[in-house]
């Protein structure tokens, strides 16, 4: 593994976690940049974070296909020859992207990007996968990522650098946007379950996703 391609995907990787972060975290901030004229072309708030989650997607699938060529011997992304990696590796993939749907499919696009950071009322589901995960659409993604190295890059020696890094980040990202407003005013995340934010409020903390 080369140490200088990890750290460039490291820092390439690091700036969507850090672009929600400052979304959930100074909304207003965000708002603001919205409506600068350079930025304006990206719309509302809401409608800047899902340009941006497209833009940082096509960044992400760049980044792991480029650090598979760049380790794989000038090779696009090619399937793994070990037939247990390629076959969990496809069902995580699959997995994965059954949850990030769903959230879209319960959240809507209002509730997905941070609506309820923005003046919008976003009202709780309790149906799948919020029935069944904390942070579906956070295991979810995780689950795509390990996934696709699994059958593209096992059992090569560099073949969880990104997963580890990538699931470090989300968790991060979870740890990161739970936020205090006030001592009388807590937030709450759409995307995480009720029973998450039941047991969190026993403890006086509201918290919330992306």
């Amino acid at each position: 593994m080369r140490l200088w391609a990890f750290l460039l995907a490291a820092l390439l990787l690091s700036l969507e976690r850090l672009c929600y972060v400052w979304a959930w975290h100074l909304p207003e901030s965000f708002r603001a940049f919205c409506a600068r004229h350079a930025a304006a072309v990206l719309g509302e708030p809401v409608a800047a974070l899902q340009k941006l989650f497209y833009g940082f997607k096509g960044l992400q699938l760049a980044v792991f296909i480029g650090w598979c060529y760049l380790h794989g011997g000038g090779a696009w992304a090619s399937l793994s020859e070990n037939l247990l990696a390629l076959t969990v590796g496809g069902a995580s993939l699959l997995v994965g992207q059954l949850l990030n749907l769903s959230v879209f499919y319960r959240l809507g696009r209002v509730g997905v990007f941070y609506g309820n950071r923005f003046g919008y009322e976003i009202p709780w589901r309790r149906e799948f996968p919020f029935s069944l995960l904390k942070h579906p659409q956070y295991v979810g993604a995780v689950l795509s990522i390990w996934g696709f190295f699994l059958a593209t890059r096992f059992p090569y020696a560099d073949w969880y650098a990104l997963p580890i890094l990538e699931t470090a980040y989300y968790a991060l990202g979870i740890r990161f946007e739970q936020t205090k407003n006030s001592a009388a005013n807590y937030k709450v995340s759409p995307h995480c379950s009720p029973q998450e934010s039941e047991d969190e409020e026993s403890f006086g903390v509201l918290t919330r996703r992306k």
